[in-house]
């Protein structure tokens, strides 16, 4: 996998190629003119990126038959464009208002402000369980009585069944936020906040983290300086040591330019457990309480006795997240909750891609072609073609959900990771959209109103080494549908009415 150091290296030769090159040959077939639009294909061109490569599709929302197909059914990496078809189901199959539960249990009685017994918490993989939430949970726990908890801290993970948590598994970068895998008590996406600012008197720079597990040390050894703030993390080193097992010392050193203000640098620390704790103990003991046992991962003894539980956002909040921020870890607490919810079992990715692929059946999309490993797109043997996409989008916008699904798409130069593009297009603010990027994929997928009012289904996915310059390519589909599409389609096309979409659970 290329770092992205190693692909602005080859960026100038790049460049240089689509700025002097009009028409480059490349092997396998010939472009499709009538299926590739001229514009579209001529980028693709450019960038050196065989037409084989590239899987398109567009079509007039409920209408019988594509506009533009091309390798339709071939299989293809959609990177985080896969988070559209877990976020589909997850509406679906629970429901916008379906919501999460953590709950706490206790052992023992609680007399005088003490629990001499264990402190249970049971998650169920609320996927935004932040630092606020948590302190809200700890200040529910003391405003309620209790202040000393005499026995261990009960980590109770039974809604999830096991998961991977190889965390360097894509790129090799185990402390990126983006890697963190999926827990049945994830606290804070398992990543510390760190803030970086000037200082006050503006003479030091300041590294504030927004939670500190009682087992972490922040070791503060950078300068602030002058100059331009460009790519300032290229200045900081992050240096992550573990002296002992229960103690983490996590030190930068390196320059800060004051023209950076405030700046933030998510990283990934300690395994789920040890944060879920180590977080926990920080907050409880700024809440005033005590404690003095350890952490442990287990069931919730029967005689456990419940005292409190809070609910997440609902779900038709949290897809938000998903979709316009392309959030991960996120995606993958909602895929392997489709298990969990609807088998009542510990839930796990394989059992959450069956149920998906049976509720897509239903629909009459086949499907056959996908492949499922985490629902998030951060993946590389996950598949699917254009057609099932293309599908799927088209049954969404006529379903029951259809206002939370879209509203939780990308508005192309508004929000989201299409907040940069396309500002001061033609296109700004008439497609929801969702991208998917990983080293060697570029995707779409989404919906364009087009300047004659009519609606399309867009999706296009290249994989080729190439892909880290087709961006462009995405950009001038979207401007060929919003602009030539009304002139070559006709009338509007009559609805294919021979598959109702019905809001079905699965069995």
């Amino acid at each position: 996998m290329k770092s992205a150091r190693q692909q602005r290296a080859r960026l100038p030769l790049l460049v240089s190629a689509l700025l002097t090159t009009t028409s480059l040959a490349i092997s396998g077939p010939a472009f499709a003119q009538g299926a590739v639009p001229a514009s579209v294909a001529d980028v693709f061109s450019r960038a050196q990126v065989p037409i084989e490569n590239v899987a398109l599709v567009v079509k007039e929302v409920g209408a019988a038959s594509p506009l533009v197909s091309y390798n339709a059914d071939k299989p293809l990496n959609p990177a985080s464009v896969m988070k559209l078809v877990t976020t589909y189901a997850g509406l679906e199959l629970l429901g916008p208002a379906y919501a999460w539960k953590t709950e706490i249990f206790v052992t023992a009685d609680i007399r005088n402000g003490s629990l001499n017994g264990d402190l249970v918490i049971r998650g169920t993989g609320d996927p935004k369980l932040t630092v606020e939430r948590l302190w809200l949970l700890v200040k529910q726990l003391r405003e309620r009585g209790l202040r000393n908890i005499n026995g261990d801290l009960v980590i109770d993970k039974s809604s999830f069944g096991p998961v991977d948590v190889d965390s360097a598994k894509i790129d090799g970068e185990a402390l990126r936020a983006y890697n963190v895998g999926p827990d049945a008590f994830l606290v804070n996406f398992k990543t510390v906040r760190f803030q970086f600012a000037p200082s006050f008197d503006d003479r030091s720079v300041v590294i504030a983290p927004d939670i500190k597990p009682a087992q972490l040390e922040v070791v503060n050894r950078t300068r602030l300086i002058d100059g331009p703030c460009g790519d300032w993390r290229e200045r900081v080193r992050l240096d992550v040591q573990q002296p002992t097992p229960t103690e983490l010392r996590v030190s930068f050193t390196g320059n800060y330019p004051r023209s950076c203000g405030e700046r933030s640098w998510n990283v990934a620390l300690l395994d789920h457990a040890r944060f879920s704790g180590g977080a926990f103990a920080q907050l409880w003991a700024e809440a005033g309480g005590t404690w003095s046992g350890a952490v442990r991962v287990a069931n919730a003894p029967p005689e456990a006795r419940l005292i409190l539980g809070i609910e997440s956002a609902p779900l038709a909040d949290l897809v938000r997240d998903i979709n316009k921020y392309s959030n991960n870890v996120m995606a993958r607490q909602l895929f392997i909750t489709l298990s969990s919810e609807l088998d009542k079992q510990p839930g796990t990715a394989q059992r959450s891609g069956e149920l998906i692929r049976v509720w897509l059946q239903r629909k009459g999309i086949s499907a056959r072609e996908v492949v499922f490993e985490n629902g998030s797109g951060l993946s590389r043997t996950e598949r699917i073609s254009a057609t099932t996409l293309t599908q799927m989008l088209d049954a969404a916008f006529r379903s029951s959900v259809m206002p939370e699904f879209v509203s939780s798409l990308s508005l192309v130069g508004l929000d989201g990771t299409f907040r940069r593009r396309a500002r001061t297009d033609i296109v700004a603010g008439n497609v929801h959209m969702k991208s998917g990027t990983l080293n060697d994929v570029r995707a779409i997928a989404g919906y364009l109103l087009a300047n004659d009012g009519r609606r399309y289904v867009v999706v296009m996915m290249a994989n080729h080494p190439n892909t880290v310059f087709t961006e462009r390519a995405q950009d001038e589909l979207m401007r060929w549908v919003y602009m030539r599409v009304p002139e070559i389609a006709g009338p509007p096309s009559a609805p294919d009415r021979t598959n109702p979409i019905e809001r079905r659970s699965v069995e």
